[in-house]
């Protein structure tokens, strides 16, 4: 019974544990390095705490001694010396348990802080910054995230942003110390110091497939100007509404099985007639003539109201091949399997 209550200890259990151990003198110098949440859900687990059982107590003041011990040894000869040592004093699959749960825990993205923050907040925070450093902080943030900030910045300055990600590779660790340093004297934040890789075509690709048709369109066609390789390159990872044409039929019925009638009405208004008879030629005859109907019922409308409706079908294209039912060529790739 002790064995097992001993097992289900949890990782802020065991920290609340340690630091009633340690006294309040030791942990309220802890506290100081702490963050405001990262305080109060510790005070809320030393409060529930009833009673420290001294095994309990003695194995997590082991576990600490132990992870210590394997940093100590990761910092003086690297992982690999490190477990070689804690082999022979712990045996092999404690130590690699131990090297394992401490290379873990170490491996924090840069800029953690800033993925709970609001994008519209940090949008106001960051807007003002230089583009580099825009783009740093953009590239380790999740895509969707990282698309509503895009979105919102500046037209001027939303395409060199947008190419500054996609050229981006490693970061060394002195420029993250130094604008996680800023940041955290603005938003009282802990700063990170590995050396991680960010950043990339892929990155910026993630992040445009989640922006709104217009902006897309405004950052692709800028850097369609200022680097016409890399705007290219982007965009055969991208599938945008005129890559409807290389889906093939099957594709196009199950597509446009999920598709409104009137979205696909607006979307098709003021694209290449390619792409208007890809989607024509495979409808029935009627229900093609009461679209043509539609699109000339309607007459002008903003392109605004185009845009959001081709944006909702490429989104329902994405959804749909992100579920294995079909699958998406991007431009430049040869051929398409369904």
């Amino acid at each position: 019974m002790l064995q097992q209550k001993k097992s289900q200890l949890s990782g802020r259990q065991k920290a609340a544990i340690f630091l009633v151990s340690l006294g309040s003198d030791v942990s309220s110098e802890i506290f100081k390095h702490l963050r405001e949440d990262e305080i109060e859900q510790l005070t809320f687990e030393i409060a529930r705490l009833d009673k420290v059982e001294p095994e309990d107590r003695d194995k997590v003041l082991m576990e600490f001694q132990e992870l210590m011990m394997a940093q100590e040894f990761i910092a003086t000869g690297g992982i690999d010396y490190a477990r070689e040592v804690l082999e022979r004093a712990l045996g092999t699959q404690k130590a690699i348990d131990i090297v394992n749960r401490l290379t873990s825990s170490l491996q924090v993205r840069p800029f953690d802080f800033i993925r709970r923050t609001d994008p519209s907040h940090l949008l106001n925070f960051i807007q003002g910054e230089h583009p580099q450093t825009i783009a740093l902080i953009l590239a380790y943030l999740d895509p969707q995230k990282a698309a509503t900030i895009l979105s919102g910045l500046s037209h001027q300055i939303q395409a060199d942003v947008a190419r500054r990600i996609a050229t981006m590779d490693r970061t060394s660790p002195d420029v993250l110390r130094e604008v996680e340093r800023v940041l955290e004297r603005k938003l009282s934040t802990l700063a990170s110091e590995d050396y991680t890789s960010a950043g990339g075509i892929d990155s910026i690709v993630e992040v445009l497939t989640h922006v709104d048709r217009g902006t897309e369109k405004i950052i692709i066609e800028a850097l369609e100007e200022e680097d016409p390789e890399l705007a290219e390159e982007i965009k055969k990872r991208m599938f945008v509404f005129e890559d409807i044409v290389l889906l093939d039929d099957r594709a196009i019925q199950k597509v446009l099985r999920e598709v409104d009638t009137q979205d696909l009405a607006k979307a098709l208004k003021g694209v290449d007639a390619e792409v208007q008879e890809k989607i024509f030629r495979n409808m029935s005859k009627r229900a093609s003539a009461l679209l043509r109907e539609d699109m000339d019922f309607m007459g002008p409308i903003r392109l605004r109201d185009v845009e959001e409706a081709q944006q909702k079908i490429v989104n329902i294209i994405r959804k749909l091949e992100e579920a294995g039912d079909i699958v998406v060529a991007r431009a430049g790739e040869e051929e398409l399997v369904v």
